[in-house]
Parts: structure tokens; sequence; C-alpha cells
């Protein structure tokens, strides 16, 4: 659940810095379920992790090969249909392959220190380069040159159509994740971030097209949806928001894999101790490397600022700065999880709601949906982090942060849906959805409050 609904709170926010939204719900949850006697630090870099990670394959293009399934003009065409669900398996397998090897990096008990990290960002950019050039060139749509292993539309598919192909840079991120899980499987010999490297692309790899499969049957067959056991649907299937159920598929289907990828591994699961979590980074320059990113990521998400209009093109740029933090630092873990992953989502439906229309006026705009949540995520964040250090545990902070971020997310996408409540008379495209993610919150509300009440004592033991 907590990956159905972070995922299909992402359809409306997008790219790398909306996929964090899951990355929050899925850490959170995940350190729970598996980690609740951790140190409070080692779960907050856990969940740090899981947000960055899982940002990584935001910057694919699948819009496309999204519609290679279900698009009017290809509905029969079997040959698209397949094309199409081998290439959503391949970039969905890429996405979660980044979110499964940093969560392992987090929960295998391998210390990342954060110059190794900043050495090893621009190796996986090396990899990620010689990716696009052996899998993702040539590119020149106007003499028709593409790509052999190209997933967006083309002349091939609709040689009679204003076909507009767009660049993909899925080869690049495979041989990236490919190094990163050979440098931590390997020369690291951190097995736990390597297993879940391979639990994560099997979790996406099913995830997206079982995600798309929903989607493209009620393009091919609208019927089905109104025959047999099903037809209980059809009042609500003219409201069905069909892409977004897409999402929320993907999300839950992923969410379980990798849960069970876990699961499978969870003898690799270190238990850390507060003495064995030296941080690196003085406070000083964690908030100057903070005061850096949101910059960054404001300037270039909402200001157009030219100088940093591609600090957002890939996830390596975007999460070189934070990676360096959350791995060398005491507070970057909970400012990564709580505020600096919420910045994105809370300009994003301020600017929707009071800029790009008029449905909340701007000055109340800023105070619900920027300066409220930002205000309680931040000193949320540094609550946790000084019960951190009084010895807090990993349960006690996965239950708050868990209901609130639950919350949190939950009532911005409310609101960007323009409050479409069930109960009320006007029925609308983002009712479903809603109906899911009210069943969700409730549900992860549910797990936070009988969590509380565990008491086993840890099976897994170091190795």
């Amino acid at each position: 659940m907590a990956g159905g609904m972070g995922w299909g709170i992402r359809g409306q926010y997008g790219h790398e810095t909306g996929a964090m939204i899951a990355g929050v719900l899925m850490g959170f949850t995940l350190v729970l379920f598996f980690w609740p006697q951790a140190t409070s630090l080692s779960a907050a870099r856990v969940v740090a992790l899981t947000v960055l990670g899982i940002s990584f394959g935001g910057s694919m293009t699948y819009g496309q090969t999204v519609g290679l399934t279900h698009d009017s003009p290809l509905i029969g065409n079997w040959a698209a249909l397949r094309w199409g669900m081998l290439g959503l398996m391949i970039k969905g397998g890429v996405w979660m392959g980044f979110a499964g090897v940093f969560m392992g990096m987090g929960f295998g008990g391998k210390r990342y220190r954060p110059l190794e990290i900043a050495m090893l960002i621009p190796a996986l950019f090396v990899a990620l380069c010689l990716g696009i050039w052996l899998f993702n060139q040539p590119f020149d749509p106007e003499n028709r040159l593409l790509p052999q292993l190209y997933f967006s539309d083309h002349w091939h598919w609709e040689p009679n159509s204003d076909v507009k192909p767009r660049r993909e840079n899925w080869g690049g991120l495979l041989c990236s994740l490919i190094a990163l899980a050979f440098y931590t499987g390997v020369i690291r010999k951190d097995r736990l971030a390597r297993n879940m490297a391979i639990a994560g692309f099997i979790a996406g790899g099913i995830g997206f097209p079982s995600g798309q499969a929903i989607q493209a049957l009620n393009a091919w067959n609208p019927e089905f949806f109104r025959m047999g056991v099903l037809s209980w649907l059809e009042p609500v299937l003219p409201y069905m928001n069909w892409w977004n159920m897409m999402e929320i598929t993907f999300g839950a289907v992923a969410g379980f894999f990798l849960a069970v990828g876990l699961w499978f591994n969870r003898h690799m699961i270190q238990e850390a101790e507060e003495s064995d979590e030296p941080t690196e980074i003085s406070p000083g320059w964690e908030f100057t490397l903070l005061i850096c990113h949101v910059y960054f990521l404001v300037g270039s998400g909402f200001f157009a600022v030219a100088e940093l209009s591609e600090y957002q093109s890939f996830g390596l740029i975007l999460c070189a700065i934070p990676l360096i933090g959350v791995l060398g630092g005491r507070y970057w873990p909970y400012l990564c999880a709580l505020p600096v992953a919420a910045i994105p989502i809370a300009g994003k439906t301020l600017l929707n709601l009071s800029y790009q229309s008029t449905y909340t006026a701007i000055a109340t705009g800023w105070v619900l949906y920027v300066i409220i949540p930002m205000t309680l995520s931040l000193v949320l964040a540094l609550w946790l982090a000084n019960l951190g250090r009084q010895g807090q545990k990993s349960l006690a902070f996965a239950r708050i942060g868990l209901l609130f971020t639950t919350w949190l997310y939950f009532g911005l996408n409310l609101a960007f849906f323009r409050i479409p409540w069930p109960f009320t008379e006007e029925v609308t495209g983002r009712t479903p959805s809603t109906v899911i993610f009210i069943v969700c919150s409730v549900a992860l509300t549910l797990a936070v409050i009988f969590g509380g009440f565990r008491t086993r004592e840890p099976e897994h033991t170091s190795r």
C-alpha cells in the first residue's frame, strides 16, 4: 500500500522528485517491519537512501513506451504490445533496481564514506554515458536514425503518423545500475545491496508491465470490466483514470516484491550500534550542503535559472549532494527523508493551485501548501534527529515518520485533486484514486499503531 499510494501520487508530480514520495513511504514501512531495534540514525539513512535511489529512474522517458501498448492506432497490434511491455519491463527494472541497491546499502551494515561516494558518482556517470552510447544511439529523428533497441513510438509502428521520437537513456541507467551493483556486491562485498539490486530489478520488471496490463486491457477490451464478477465496477468505470490505476498498480506490485526480496534476505540485515556510526561531516557543513542543494533544487525546478537547468536532468546529478550528506552527516538523513523530499511536492502543489489556476488564493496557498507543511517537516526532522542522539530506536522513528508523511502527501495530493471526497455529489475522474489513497492511508496508520505493540527480539544476527 505504501508503494501503490506513493507511486499513484507520484503521477501528479512526476520525474525524479515525484518518485521520492514512494521512496519515503516504502522506506519508513520497511524499517517499521524489518528493523525495529536499530538506531534511529541508521533507520533514517535507510529511508533517505531509498528516497534517493528510487529517484534515479525519473529521468527515463516512458510515456510513448506505455503508448505502444494501448494507443488507439496500435490496438490489435500484438507486436507493438509485446515490444512496449518489454520496454516497460526493462525501464521498470532499472527504476526499482536503484531503489533496491540503495536500500540494501542502508540495511546491510556496510559503512559507505562520503569521500567514497564522491569518487563513485563520477564513475557511475561514466557508466551512464557509456550505456547511452551503446544502447541509446544513434538518435537523429530528422534522418530517421534511431537506436536498434528503441522503446518509444517511431515510424516502424506508425508509418503514416507524425511521430515525434523521444530521446531515451534507459541503457545508460542500466549500465550505471550494473556498475553500482558490481561495486557494492563484488568490491565492497555487500551481499544485501547486491541481492536487493536483483530484487528491485525483478520488482520493477514485474510491476510496470503489470500496471500497464490493466490500462491496456481496458483499451483493447473495455467490456472486460463490465462482465461477470467485475460487473459491479460498471457504475464507476466512466470515472476511472486508467493511467493512475496503472501507476498505483505498478507501485503496489513493485513494493510487494521489494518487501519479499528483503524478507528473503532478512538474515543479512545488520544491527547497527550507535558507536558504529561516526559522522564525518560537521553540522555546519551539513547545513551548507543543505542550502546549496535546496538552492539548486528550487532554482532549477521553479525559477528556470539557466545555469541550473541540468541539475535535475539525471538522478546522479540531483542526488550527488544528498548522498554525501546522508552518508556522512547526522542531520541529513532526517532532513532528506522529510523536508528535502517534500520541497518539490509542496512547490508543485502551490504552483498548480495558486499560479497555474485560481483554485486557491496565492497568499492562502503559500500558507497551506508550503509554509505549514515545510515548517512541520523541518521541525519534525530536527526533533527526530535530537531524539536519535538520545537513544531513540528505529521503531519509534519509523512510526512517527510514516504517520506524518502518509498524511502529508495524502493531504497535498488531495488538494492537487481539488478535494474530490467520495461522499460528495460530484464524482470526477480523481474520485476512484482518492478512495484508494484513503484506504491506503488508513491501513498505513493502523500499521503504525499496531506496529508499536511488537516486542519480538531481532531474528537476524550480524555476519
